[in-house]
């Protein structure tokens, strides 16, 4: 049995986790994180029924029913897609961040075939490459009407109408385009 000094009153595991109002990257404020991490609400978004530029190019599921599509280049990164525009976040109002959560591919050109995928935040996909603002993975499926099979997608909060963009690499062929819907976390602070 572990007993407590009475005298040490502010210990980490006797202290209340006051969670975003506590000090920014606290060990509460980043707990409280993780559990909201875990334990928030998703939104999936699909391409803009009606877009506008670059500031709206996704809506909620239901809205939307259009998944986004890429396509690679000859054995090479394909061009970069914007899937978020300016005005897409937040979804869940008073939302001041978001993070990309998971993908689900509907469909893929090339059945059997390696895709590299990459996912990037900033005012354009090449500028959030040099900035090292983007998450990659790969996928692989092994029908080209896959049965839908959501893949996480590792990323850092980002700021709420932060535009997102993603492009695909096709390994050995020419081209290969990945239907695709996303994600989302979104949080108060």
């Amino acid at each position: 049995m572990i007993t407590r000094n009475p005298k040490i009153t502010n210990r980490i595991d006797v202290e209340a986790t006051n969670g975003l109002a506590g000090v920014r990257n606290s060990l509460a404020y980043r707990t409280h994180e993780i559990e909201r991490h875990f334990h928030s609400r998703e939104r999936w978004l699909g391409a803009a029924v009606t877009p506008s530029g670059e500031t709206h190019v996704a809506d909620h599921i239901g809205t939307s029913k259009t998944a986004f599509q890429i396509d690679a280049g000859n054995d090479d990164w394909g061009a970069w897609v914007q899937v978020l525009g300016s005005e897409d976040t937040p979804v869940i109002s008073g939302s001041l961040y978001f993070d990309p959560h998971r993908i689900i591919v509907t469909a893929v050109e090339r059945a059997n075939q390696v895709y590299f995928v990459q996912l990037a935040q900033g005012t354009s996909g090449s500028v959030a490459l040099s900035a090292g603002a983007y998450s990659d993975t790969v996928v692989q499926l092994t029908s080209t009407a896959p049965r839908a099979q959501p893949f996480v997608v590792q990323a850092r909060r980002i700021a709420a109408g932060t535009k997102g963009w993603v492009r695909c690499l096709c390994v050995g062929q020419n081209t290969g385009t990945m239907s695709f819907y996303f994600g989302i976390h979104e949080y108060e602070g």
